[in-house]
């Protein structure tokens, strides 16, 4: 049942975005399997016509094993998550498959546009941007607060401004010091003779 919503949405999202079928159109026949711990596989054969379909065939050309762990990092679509993704298989379609990863995306805008019309649409999705950036924004703003908040109210950390004045004065009195150590050295040479 999993399999056949899997399938539903991803072959939805290819639908919207045509360059994604003709990468998958010269892999029509192969099997690619996802694999993550507890969780059932779901083997997916690539058809012709550059969708994919459930698959019973009894191996898979490409198979890709998912740590669980890695799911966050792989829904919330971090660049790097990816590359911890164990392919196994042959090297072409493991390539569409992770260039597939990094572009292809939902166009949620437009599939509200059929139910909601163009403009509450474009709002509607808007808001949905901005929402999902609010927790990243949100820990921005706590990050810089808690940084003002330990170099000015409650000093613990220095401010660069100040550690730049530090390592200015530092290499002044190295200066003045390597220029002492000359100093004494010609006068000892000059004592000696």
């Amino acid at each position: 049942m999993i399999g056949l919503g899997t399938v539903a949405a991803l072959n939805h999202v290819l639908l919207q975005q045509h360059w994604a079928l003709e990468r998958l159109r010269p892999f029509a026949g192969k099997t690619v399997e996802l694999r993550s711990g507890p969780l059932p596989s779901l083997r997916l054969e690539i058809l012709g016509s550059g969708l994919v379909e459930v698959s019973r065939a009894a191996s898979a050309d490409l198979t890709a094993s998912v740590r669980p762990a890695i799911w966050p990092r792989l829904l919330l679509r971090e660049e790097k998550a990816i590359y911890e993704v164990d392919f196994a298989g042959p090297a072409e379609l493991a390539v569409v498959v992770q260039d597939l990863y990094r572009q292809l995306e939902w166009d949620i805008e437009e599939d509200l546009s059929h139910v909601f019309g163009d403009v509450l649409a474009h709002r509607m999705a808007a808001a949905g941007r901005e929402l999902a950036e609010w927790p990243k924004e949100a820990g921005l703003r706590l990050a810089q607060n808690i940084t003002e908040y330990w170099t000015e109210e409650k000093p613990v950390l220095a401010r660069p401004a100040d550690m730049k004045a530090f390592v200015s004065e530092v290499e002044s009195v190295r200066e003045q010091c390597a220029a002492l150590e000359q100093r004494i050295a010609q006068l000892e040479a000059s004592r000696r003779r």
